[in-house]
């Protein structure tokens, strides 16, 4: 079992050491962040634009529905 785990790591270890990263490693502290945080927080941001229209648009469902049910 040791053995199987030590194995995935080393190829976890191998397949990161491959990946291109947002990030310039000569530089330092946050700015060495600012694509990372410049993506996350478009990321957030739209989630939360589509969350509200769906959110819009469920209520607006909600109360046709709801209009057209009534006795």
């Amino acid at each position: 079992m040791f053995a199987k785990t030590k194995k995935f790591l080393q190829e976890v270890r191998a397949e990161l050491s491959k990946a291109q990263w947002p990030w310039n490693p000569s530089e330092k502290g946050f700015k060495r962040y600012k694509e990372l945080w410049d993506s996350t927080l478009v990321v957030v941001i739209a989630m939360l634009i589509v969350g509200g229209y769906i959110a819009f648009f469920d209520l607006v469902t909600i109360n046709v529905v709801g209009f057209l049910t009534r006795p």
